[in-house]
């Protein structure tokens, strides 16, 4: 698969996937802003190969690591086509195929998650089947238990005006409404792009005043965040109450993207920065701690694709739990 074609692509497979503001670059090492974070969880597109490989045997390590709550990306057996295609054409690219329930059914996924003591609040899927294809999740929830249905980004050719970004209000307001009916809960997962001024205003926050805080909730990505020239700590507290989600990675150095953070080859330039959970130079503490104080109540680690996540991923939720 050319390189093109994979970041065209990219944009309905990332689970997921800065700055010079001060409040980011202070460490506070000494003073504990955890004590009620009795739950770290993970995404799982952070070790993809490995769960391919023995889905059994990577949910055991992280459980031995003190993991307690997975958040998954798609697609499911349920999800579109069009989600399944755009997987299957990156599928030589990523180096596995993997993905979803990783070959298992609901129920071997639900007996695997009693085995470790693990829950699942969020599971990751794309727009179409998000519009289309809803009323699956009912489905799943019954048996895996799962609060958030979370959008990891939007697509490209559906954010490339103001007026794109407050259609896709009105399409949020939708689809948060379909899944409260399902005894669910529509996040939206950022990743960086929408944060610089267009005309005098943010398309982010454009959407955002425009969707109704009690259907459409918010992920975090403090990385993707940071790395669009936002503050997280800002944004916590602009829209306390509906950040339910965090995904925690970490960055060295501090790096802006290089334009307005709209295409996957920008962020593809970050993902070299991205390091282990109190390795870098972001405010882990401050941010986690605004988090909490604006109704935050889950927290992944995500360090995507990471490279040896053995040792990356213990690295981090050490870092958390000791804090």
């Amino acid at each position: 698969m050319k390189r093109d074609d994979f970041i065209k692509q990219f944009g309905l497979l990332s689970a997921a996937g800065v700055l010079g503001m001060e409040q980011l670059i202070a460490h506070s090492f000494t003073k504990p802003v955890m004590d009620t974070m009795d739950k770290i969880g993970i995404q799982l597109f952070s070790l993809p190969a490995l769960l391919e490989k023995d889905f059994k045997g990577g949910l055991q390590m992280l459980s031995k690591m003190g993991y307690t709550e997975l958040e998954l990306f798609g697609p499911y057996p349920y999800s579109s086509e069009s989600a399944k295609a755009g997987w299957k054409a990156a599928e030589a690219f990523l180096g596995f195929s993997g993905s979803g329930y990783f070959g298992l059914s609901e129920q071997e996924v639900k007996g695997l998650l009693k085995d470790h003591n693990m829950s699942i609040p969020s599971m990751h899927t794309d727009l179409d089947t998000l519009e289309n294809h809803i009323e699956a999740f009912g489905k799943a929830k019954e048996i895996l238990g799962f609060e958030y249905i979370t959008l990891p980004a939007i697509p490209d050719d559906r954010r490339k005006s103001m007026d794109d970004y407050k259609k896709m209000a009105d399409i949020f307001n939708s689809i948060g409404e379909n899944a409260k009916k399902l005894g669910l809960k529509f996040a939206y997962h950022n990743h960086g792009y929408g944060l610089n001024e267009v005309d005098g205003q943010i398309p982010f926050e454009v959407m955002m005043d425009a969707t109704d805080p009690d259907l459409v909730f918010l992920e975090m990505d403090i990385f993707w965040t940071t790395a669009g020239r936002a503050n997280p700590m800002e944004y916590l507290k602009k829209y306390s109450g509906r950040y339910h989600l965090l995904h925690i990675k970490d960055m060295k150095p501090l790096t802006y993207f290089s334009g307005d953070g709209s295409d996957m080859q920008q962020w593809m330039e970050l993902f070299p920065l991205m390091t282990n959970v109190g390795d870098g130079e972001m405010d882990i503490n401050g941010i986690i701690k605004t988090a909490q104080e604006n109704g935050a109540k889950h927290f992944f680690v995500e360090q995507d694709l990471v490279q040896d996540p053995k040792t990356a991923l213990k690295r981090s939720i050490d870092y958390l739990k000791t804090v």
